[in-house]
């Protein structure tokens, strides 16, 4: 199946959703060239590099056919450096435009997504934390001649920080030497480029003991002099999605290291590197769900099968005339639209703690709605959908990775519920509340009181949610964290989809078609998802004694 970039969508959300915006000039130009590029060189690799995956021999890792003269041709073009500071060779774009890039990528083939991701957030941490001769690799980076990684977790330590083991010793002429083993490394060993940096958290002998003893260092894979360093990819995982995409065990024996700015100070450094990473997880849910949309609106468009309940037609009609298939196709299409509209949203907020706080809804309410959305695209495609021909089944599976990588939902919902909500006494949630309760009042004065009224009901749902665990024992408000967060953002998403209601009602005449379909889209939402909220409500306010009463 062809694959087309939403391009209609994601330029509406940069001019009437994303705060600040972006030229929509140069947003339609790039956003245009770079589907293009997406849609011809990568997304024809996406089934082929699932079933031929990566191979690993003797420490080296062959990526895929064709992934190799696909990423020349990304690095060549400048992709990479979309939207990184012209300083570094980059582009320097509005970040908004990098999320609806790295949609339009991502929903391309995600397997080779995840390499440029991972690159991405390496580069935000040098940029934010090396010093300046650390930093003199950044140029190689933004290029993307060189590829980035992240090696947190070890064999005894799943997200646990405080049990890494990984050591490194300190020699006399500043640099260290890091010896452990790394597991779940996404692209630690890989033939697309010519360097790869592992940014790589281990234990100094005098450390600290748990989380506040780790720290931050620069490992490449290939020495300033052209030594190859003493590092190892000893195996690739064998996966239920993203094949072909390598996740490496990676072995450092003695591995010469450069220390990333203070000694003990890894984790906050390495928490700007999975703050960018998450939020491009998030971005890869919607992707995902876009190209099952895609595949699930074509497919139902052209099987034929039954006749119209209401006799209609004599013969057999395209399954989307059915209602039940309908309302499935409605669910796909508004959920994505809407996380799209909170992704852009959330990359367009300058206000910190707003932006902190949307990260989790992103991450942790995008991926959930990708698994959601891709085995709604399954279930469209009937017994078809379970044969892996139709390649329905390969997004449910590639999704499926995204509610777990870069911290799980429940991590993301202890995030939100502890240092996003309880830390400020819920004082960003007002705010949030506040936001949305101004909404309300356009809507109604644009006479589209159906919407506005369901979102008010969902943002009293999110007020008396928030209440109630600013108050309750631990326990309680744990219990409660995951529906929090999937109340949240269900609200910020149907909040955006309101903003859009309104802002297609002012431009109907622009294109009256594409105007006309988001407004149904964003009643669809309102009536179908939204209420949704009152479950998570009860399940938060009503639900923890019975979830803890359970015995196993």
């Amino acid at each position: 199946m062809t694959y087309e970039a939403p391009l209609k969508d994601l330029l509406f959300n940069i001019a009437h959703i994303a705060p600040g915006g972006a030229d929509p000039d140069i947003a339609a130009a790039v956003l245009g060239e770079f589907g293009r590029f997406c849609a011809e060189e990568i997304a024809p690799l996406n089934l082929a590099g699932d079933r031929a995956g990566s191979e690993c021999a003797d420490g080296l890792v062959r990526t895929a056919p064709g992934f190799h003269a696909a990423y020349a041709k990304f690095v060549a073009m400048g992709w990479q450096g979309l939207c990184h500071p012209e300083a570094h060779g980059g582009q320097g774009l509005p970040r908004v435009i990098g999320a609806a890039a790295g949609e339009i990528l991502n929903a391309a083939n995600m397997s080779f997504a995840l390499c440029p991701l991972l690159t991405d957030g390496a580069i935000e941490a040098l940029s934010r934390f090396a010093n300046d001769d650390i930093r003199a690799h950044l140029p190689h980076l933004v290029s993307g001649r060189w590829t980035g990684t992240m090696n947190l977790t070890e064999p005894q330590a799943g997200s646990d920080l405080s049990l890494l083991r990984t050591r490194a010793e300190r020699q006399a002429d500043g640099t260290y030497r890091i010896t452990g083993t790394k597991i779940f490394i996404t692209y630690g060993e890989h033939d697309l480029a010519e360097n790869i940096l592992h940014l790589v958290l281990a234990r100094t002998p005098d450390a600290p003991a748990g989380v506040k003893g780790i720290s931050l260092f620069l490992v490449p894979k290939v020495l300033p002099d052209g030594r190859r360093n003493s590092l190892t990819c000893q195996s690739i995982e064998h996966k239920l999605g993203v094949r072909a995409s390598p996740t490496c065990v990676m072995q450092f024996d003695g591995a010469e290291g450069q220390l990333i700015g203070a000694e003990n100070a890894g984790l906050e450094q390495m928490f700007a590197m999975m703050n960018a990473a998450r939020f491009a997880v998030g971005v890869q849910g919607i992707a995902i769900a876009e190209r099952a949309c895609q595949q699930a609106f074509a497919y139902a468009r052209d099987r034929l099968q039954g006749r119209p309940v209401d006799g209609s037609a004599p013969g057999p009609v395209a399954i989307i005339h059915h209602p039940d298939i309908r309302r499935i196709l409605g669910q796909m299409r508004a959920r994505t639209e809407g996380c799209r509209s909170l992704a852009a949203f959330a990359a367009g907020v300058e206000d910190a703690a707003l932006a902190d706080y949307l990260v989790p809804l992103v991450k942790g309410f995008c991926t959930e709605m990708a698994v959601l959305t891709t085995s709604d695209g399954v279930q469209v495609h009937g017994g078809m959908g379970f044969i892996e021909e139709t390649g329905a089944a390969q997004h449910y599976r590639d999704a499926r990775i995204l509610t777990i990588y870069e911290g799980t939902t429940a991590i993301q919902a202890n995030d939100l519920l502890s240092r996003k909500t309880q830390r400020d006494k819920g004082a960003t949630a007002d705010r949030l509340s506040a936001l949305i309760s101004m909404t309300e009042a356009e809507l109604l004065a644009s006479h589209q009181p159906e919407i506005a009224a369901r979102l008010a009901a969902a943002r009293a749902d999110f007020k008396a949610a928030t209440a109630f665990l600013l108050t309750a024992d631990p326990n309680t408000a744990y219990a409660g964290a995951v529906p929090y967060l999937m109340l949240a953002g269900n609200l910020v998403a149907g909040w955006q989809m309101a903003r859009a209601a309104l802002a297609a009602n002012a431009a109907t005449a622009d294109d009256p078609e594409f105007m006309t379909a988001k407004i149904a889209t964003a009643r669809f939402y309102a009536q179908h998802l939204l209420p949704e909220t009152a479950l998570q409500r009860t399940r938060i306010v009503e639900g923890a004694e019975s979830l803890l009463d359970l015995s196993f």
